[in-house]
């Protein structure tokens, strides 16, 4: 089992209002020169969100949702501080309710 840690926000905030692509883009620039494996990911519609103890942290978040999350504290630390208007958060999987960190929900038309 492995924890992960988040930034989440509204699509249209994160995605859109905010300048994450190329955030992301140096952040990944950097981590190949150091050789450090890729410890974040941008997650559209998170599926984590649909477990039962994350239904507060959903019913804050605007919706479409976007987390970038992360196995690295530090840098979810320094997304907050970067981004302040975001939630922040924890959990842990493979677990029955999030069997897959990473997983999406399909946008519900």
């Amino acid at each position: 089992m492995q924890k992960y840690y988040y930034v989440l926000a509204s699509q249209r905030f994160l995605l859109e209002e905010e300048p994450m692509e190329e955030v992301l883009k140096e952040r990944t620039r950097h981590y190949h020169e150091q050789e450090k494996e890729i410890d974040f990911w941008v997650v559209r519609q998170p599926a984590f969100l649909e477990a039962s103890q994350m239904s507060e942290v959903k019913a804050k978040c605007p919706q479409p949702a976007v987390a970038i999350i992360s196995t690295n504290p530090q840098f979810i630390t320094w997304l907050k501080l970067r981004l302040e208007y975001v939630l922040t958060g924890e959990f842990q999987a493979p677990v029955p309710e999030i069997p897959d960190a990473l997983a999406s929900v399909a946008a519900v038309s």
